[in-house]
């Protein structure tokens, strides 16, 4: 709202508003805005929820400090999407085609995982909601934004296309000219290779010059799978003071700097990356999250005044989902998002292994002392806020693998 009254206003030299045009100062104004509503109106949030007892039920897993989390005010996610989407929707270009899906991705999410809540602690049915339910939210939501990201005119890749010259200009310069072109395509960029773009059409090379017609598909069910993928991982993340909020403020900072000069054709340029143009308004988004996610840990740090709940773990996971994809970094996700991973792998690692061996020695065994991860070194007997800090240091030092990627090729 603010963007486009300020570009009005410019239009009659009105003092300062050239400012709203920059997307530094616009990010600068964001992260402000979304830090001031998490912290500001999150104390009322919790009281309203503390009024309504919508506390945590917790169960009996045997870890240290459990019973004291019960009776914790949960659905704070509420406060994240608050400060999330309100600043959003005043700084950014909302008529922007990243932006828009992005604000699908936080209200629909959100949405799935507000649901899972009220029936945990409304209708006291500990499962929340079915889990296909979940699965098939975050489908729809992968079609959405697969479909629109593949068909949309306005998601473009700036790329230099060699010209077609006469065998005399051929021999006059040795050099091969080329041109500048914005053009729909389906590659993305894969991480330690100089000048290597994967393409989707690669993976269906054996249907020939059909592969063009069918490569939607490939790239639909990707886009479904690393959005399941990394919303549940968050989920799983989100089981200690801290831990889910502060490692997706470090990934949504990394993803924010990617988008930036993914956006900026100056920086791509320098850089060597692939030059998405619209992209660079991401920074605003990333901006927003990670001050809802700072603000959030204000009252979320150890020991915890609320949790966030499936009404923000999963949009935060779709968040960093959908927004590494729009920038074509996906296959750095598995970096960036080592934490998330670590976690989901620990859970499929245990629930298998203990099905194996039931299955063939007629008793169960486990991996991990308990999965998640992060309830592993509970077990071990590690404190809850060093467990926290300790995979905040793993993060930071995944996010400057990640950042550092755009270098090392």
């Amino acid at each position: 709202m603010f963007y486009f009254l300020f570009k009005y206003l410019e239009t009659f030299d009105f003092p300062g508003a050239g400012m709203f045009q920059y997307i530094s100062f616009r990010s600068a104004m964001t992260v402000i805005a979304s830090l001031s509503i998490s912290m500001l109106f999150g104390k009322k949030i919790i009281q309203f929820l503390q009024k309504k007892q919508i506390g945590e039920v917790v169960r009996n897993l045997g870890l240290e400090g459990q019973y004291n989390k019960s009776g914790t005010p949960s659905m704070g996610g509420i406060i994240i999407l608050a400060s999330i989407l309100i600043p959003v929707l005043l700084f950014a270009d909302i008529t922007n085609v990243y932006i828009i899906l992005m604000l699908i991705t936080t209200v629909w999410l959100g949405f799935i995982g507000f649901l899972d809540d009220y029936i945990k602690i409304f209708k006291k049915h500990k499962e929340g909601l079915a889990g296909r339910f979940k699965i098939t939210g975050q489908i729809i939501l992968g079609l959405v934004v697969g479909l629109t990201l593949y068909f949309s005119d306005s998601v473009v890749i700036r790329e230099y296309i060699p010209v077609e010259t006469t065998a005399v200009e051929h021999l006059a310069s040795q050099d091969v000219k080329t041109e500048i072109k914005d053009q729909k395509s389906t590659k993305t960029t894969i991480p330690f290779l100089k000048n290597q773009e994967f393409d989707y059409t690669s993976l269906i090379a054996f249907l020939g010059e059909k592969k063009h017609k069918w490569v939607w598909l490939v790239f639909v069910i990707a886009v479904i799978f690393i959005i399941t993928a990394v919303s549940n991982g968050v989920n799983l993340t989100d089981g200690l003071d801290g831990l889910a909020a502060g490692t997706t403020a470090i990934s949504g900072t990394t993803l924010g700097i990617l988008a930036y000069v993914s956006g900026n054709v100056i920086y791509a340029n320098y850089l060597n990356i692939m030059y998405i143009p619209y992209t660079g308004e991401l920074m605003i988004y990333a901006s927003a999250m990670i001050g809802a996610t700072i603000g959030f840990l204000w009252y979320n740090s150890y020991p915890a005044q609320v949790f966030m709940g499936d009404t923000g773990s999963l949009a935060l996971g779709g968040i960093l989902a959908v927004f590494a994809i729009m920038i074509r970094k996906e296959l750095l996700i598995p970096i960036l998002c080592g934490i998330f991973l670590i976690e989901n792998l620990s859970v499929v690692i245990q629930v298998s292994y203990f099905k194996y061996t039931r299955k063939k020695f007629g008793k169960g065994k486990r991996v991990f002392l308990m999965a998640p991860l992060h309830h592993h070194y509970q077990k071990k007997g590690y404190t809850e806020p060093k467990i926290v800090t300790r995979f905040w240091i793993v993060g930071i030092i995944l996010a400057v693998i990640t950042i550092v990627t755009l270098k090392i090729r």
